[in-house]
């Protein structure tokens, strides 16, 4: 036990947000209805109905990835989830990810 005049550290612990459902929910319904086949980080941000702590989109989109429901590439995110008529449409013309 430290002693009056002594230092104690404490460790402070890397506590990752949990999302709510609803939160997670948004998110694949903004993925879903996304305009175009590709989406970035920054334009699925501005295009959520409700403003997401960065941190807690970071978990949303791990989860999302390795449940196949979306792929991230290098060019940004697109929906798997689902038949997607968009991403049939880019797979028949060679539209790279």
């Amino acid at each position: 036990m430290a002693g009056h005049g002594q230092t104690v550290m404490i460790q402070k612990q890397m506590v990752h947000p949990s999302p709510t459902l609803n939160t997670v929910i948004m998110v694949e319904e903004t993925l879903k209805n996304m305009p175009g086949s590709v989406m970035k980080v920054s334009d699925l941000k501005r295009a959520l109905p409700k403003k997401v702590n960065h941190n807690a989109l970071m978990v949303i989109l791990e989860y999302l990835d390795i449940s196949n429901k979306i792929y991230i590439g290098v060019k940004g995110i697109t929906w798997l989830g689902e038949p997607n008529k968009r991403l049939q449409r880019a797979i028949d013309t060679g539209f790279e990810l």
